[in-house]
């Protein structure tokens, strides 16, 4: 299937820039996935689309502040550096362990250390053994380049001559990473408004936005209709913004994700099945995570580790029978999720419907509801 299957037109201007909405108050486009019928809501009005007995299942994972800003040392130029992940032998260095820190940092003894993956910018100035500094209100955070990889990766160790270990300090310094397509200085306020009022796992560089549009009293309301809520984590990566390079939709590769799956959720999940019960997924992210698990015997087995699960038309959804999810861009591996899941005619159908009604697009834009 090619890439340019999952094109369409959106005018700029209908990209969410700005302010999000207030939780709760932005459109909701209804889909059919049977008949692709297509319906306009509010989002607070989305308890009435459940029937008592739905399993709605959510992604509890926790943005922290990724994106950090700083200067080369000693030339004082600026860099900026937006932490992905932990290589996967990556461990936390003890202040003692002097073997394993840059000679020039050994005369400090407190703090800690920490090896990261990350992307930087200017990745051509930024080679192997490049120093650099973030720092605010005299909190300071090192940083050394360890090994360069492509398109604009790093290894990098950070540490602290602080009392502060490396974490500590990321979230003092550190930025909100929004998505590249908001073209404006992150703020203070999203901090809390590019979070969902249930993250509690911290770990992603995304948001994962469907979720941003509820509230806690809309999970109580759903609640007391009956509805069955349970939480999954899956740490949302870099890789959701990662463009589709190949031409075909099958050469395309999503980066793994870690994720976790309690047996309690499993248990969950595997009744609502068994009842044919409908179980709907909060967000992309929790529906490659439900989709990810194994069914043996009737029963949904938890999971702990990472997933790399490309869903893509074809896939034959096991556990996911109803999603809400945001408008996705043009070609991402978003929306050949979305198309999956619904139908891609019914889909596009959707967001020229959406286009034309001008719904906002994308984290801070408006949600869909496919039931």
């Amino acid at each position: 299937m090619d890439v340019s299957d999952f094109d369409f037109e959106l005018p700029e201007q209908l990209i969410a820039q700005d302010h999000p909405a207030e939780r709760g108050g932005s459109r909701l486009l209804v889909l059919s996935r049977e008949s692709g019928e297509i319906h306009d809501a509010v989002f607070k009005d989305i308890g009435s689309y459940f029937r008592r007995g739905d399993l709605l299942v959510l992604n509890n994972t926790q943005v922290f502040p990724a994106r950090l800003l700083g200067r080369r040392v000693p030339s004082g130029g600026a860099v900026e550096c937006l932490l992905i992940g932990r290589p996967p032998t990556a461990k936390p260095q003890l202040p003692n362990d002097l073997d394993n820190k840059p000679s020039w940092s050994r005369e400090s003894e407190s703090g800690s250390s920490e090896i990261w993956d990350a992307l930087m910018h200017p990745g051509q100035k930024l080679k192997p053994g490049a120093r650099v500094m973030f720092e605010r209100d005299g909190l300071k955070l090192h940083g050394e380049v360890l090994a360069a990889h492509f398109f604009g990766r790093r290894t990098v160790r950070l540490w602290t001559e602080e009392e502060l270990d490396v974490r500590a300090t990321i979230d003092r310094l550190g930025h909100i990473p929004l998505p590249p397509y908001i073209r404006r200085r992150d703020r203070p306020s999203d901090r809390e408004r590019y979070q969902t009022v249930y993250a509690r796992e911290r770990g992603s560089v995304a948001a994962p936005t469907a979720g941003l549009h509820f509230t806690a009293a809309a999970l109580n309301d759903l609640r007391s209709r009956g509805v069955d809520i349970a939480e999954v984590t899956l740490h949302v990566g870099y890789g959701t913004f990662k463009p589709v390079r190949a031409d075909t939709v099958e050469d395309h590769v999503v980066d793994a994700e870690a994720l976790t799956v309690t047996p309690e959720v499993a248990a969950a999940v595997s009744a609502a099945l068994r009842d044919r019960r409908r179980v709907i997924a909060v967000g992309t992210t929790t529906t490659r995570a439900l989709e990810s698990l194994r069914i043996e015997g009737g029963r949904v087995l938890p999971a702990s580790g990472a997933t790399d699960l490309f869903i893509r038309p074809g896939h034959v959804f096991n556990i996911v029978s109803g999603l809400i999810t945001n408008f996705h861009l043009p070609r991402s591996s978003l929306l050949m999720l979305v198309a999956a899941f619904a139908g891609r005619d019914h889909v596009l159908a959707a967001y020229r419907h959406a286009v034309a009604s001008h719904y906002r697009f994308y984290s801070y834009g408006d949600a869909m509801l496919i039931v």
